[in-house]
């Protein structure tokens, strides 16, 4: 065999290996043709729940009938086991969502008497407000408690749990999407945490105790601040890099006015209108008329769609906007 013959069949050898590597390493994520909404249980779910109630040092569960356990809600009395054992969680990309971009998670958290395609998916439209909002964000709503009047937080009140559950939320995101490339994306992303009515006391105790605190990049209440104003005031008093916006009725004015009364004494500064971006720092407190319906709010407050006219504002995320040009290099 001649040299040339013996270096061309060593090439023809390394091309065959590199366009095998080539088929075997994953392909490049593209933006999500088609969106994705789906129901998933988590093994860090919110409920079921076996601990005591933070600051009381009850058991949760305080009621039992046989072999089935309870919990007394304050409002809707004993509720069974069947009340707390969803282990299910909504979670939902949008069309064009991309990895490449920067990427944003919102959790939500829904109110009392609520079920999750019901309810968050068909009735508030949650799903849909995120992705009309133009951020390159994904949606992970947990279950609470099924359809109760009930509000408590469940797993979300023990330390650390809030950042196991954003773990994983990002590899079950990531299979959703079916790339890997979504988990890198997802595994650090920044949170906007959103709590209607009663999801208020899984979001406050999220920033209080859940390990996650440097990763919440907002927060958004809708008529949601019923309790834990003190909590809330000692995380705006040091100075969060978030945004908090708290839009309220008459059914939650008297704790909004008080947190900003907390918020004067403590010197942190707030706004009452809704500026154009919500920036780092920006602390925003919406006053809705008497005519807006508390039962109603997540879809007609003092706007259509309040999810996704405040999730609009927030900067750095936009899905539909093209990337940025890389700097050109200096000659």
């Amino acid at each position: 065999m001649t040299r040339l013959q013996a270096n061309l069949n060593r090439l023809s050898a390394l091309t065959v290996m590199l366009m095998q590597a080539a088929a075997l390493a994953p392909a490049m994520a593209e933006p999500l043709p088609q969106a994705k909404t789906t129901l998933v249980e988590f093994d860090n779910s919110a409920f079921p729940y076996r601990g005591d109630i933070p600051e009381k040092n009850l058991p949760f569960l305080d009621a039992a009938d046989g072999d089935r356990r309870g919990h007394t809600a304050p409002r809707g009395g004993v509720y069974w086991d069947e009340t707390y054992s969803d282990r299910r969680v909504l979670l939902s990309i949008p069309k064009g969502f991309d990895p490449k971009k920067p990427a944003l998670i919102v959790l939500y958290f829904h109110g009392n008497l609520a079920k999750l395609a019901r309810d968050v998916r068909d009735r508030q439209q949650v799903p849909r407000q995120v992705a009309e909002s133009g951020l390159n964000a994904v949606l992970v709503a947990p279950q609470l408690a099924v359809d109760a009047l009930d509000s408590s937080a469940g797993r979300f009140w023990e330390p650390g749990f809030f950042a196991r559950f954003l773990d994983e939320a990002a590899a079950r995101l990531a299979k959703l999407y079916g790339h890997e490339s979504a988990h890198a994306a997802l595994a650090n992303a920044p949170v906007v945490i959103v709590a209607y009515s009663g999801g208020y006391l899984p979001a406050v105790w999220s920033v209080h105790v859940g390990g996650a605190k440097a990763r919440v990049h907002g927060m958004i209440l809708l008529d949601a601040l019923f309790a834990e104003t003190d909590k809330l005031a000692g995380w705006l008093a040091a100075k969060p890099p978030a945004f908090f916006v708290s839009a309220y009725t008459k059914a939650a004015r008297e704790e909004n006015d008080a947190l900003q009364k907390m918020l004067t004494e403590q010197k942190v500064k707030f706004q009452t209108s809704l500026p154009p971006r919500l920036a780092d720092g920006s602390v925003v407190f919406i006053a809705n008329g008497d005519d807006v319906v508390h039962n109603d709010f997540v879809t007609r407050a003092w706007i259509g769609d309040p999810i996704k006219a405040l999730l609009s504002r927030v900067p750095g995320f936009s899905r539909t906007a093209p990337p940025k040009p890389a700097p050109a290099k200096p000659r």
